[in-house]
């Protein structure tokens, strides 16, 4: 299973997703463990993040960057600083 990251994606494929229009969601500097039910993509408006997938290794992540989690992955989300960033479930 494999986090992945857009770092940086333009103003247009933000606009094709639709980003704008999702949820959003924030949270303070924590560390807390989380399971994917369905697939999740987000897009960082601020912070800074370490996931680690179980048994995997730690992916950073923050300000800018368009991330996709694959449904039923269990991982540790590590909050450098605090967290708003847009969500969809698939």
């Amino acid at each position: 299973m494999e986090i992945k990251i857009e770092h940086q994606p333009s103003q247009e494929r933000l606009q094709q997703l639709g980003v704008a229009n999702w949820g959003i969601w924030e949270k303070e500097v924590s560390k807390f463990p989380w399971t994917y039910d369905t697939q999740e993509t987000c897009y960082f408006l601020t912070g800074d993040v370490i996931v680690t997938p179980d048994n995997g290794q730690p992916v950073q992540m923050g300000k800018g960057d368009l991330v996709t989690f694959p449904a039923g992955m269990s991982c540790t989300w590590e909050i450098i600083s605090d967290v708003k960033k847009h969500y969809y479930f698939d």
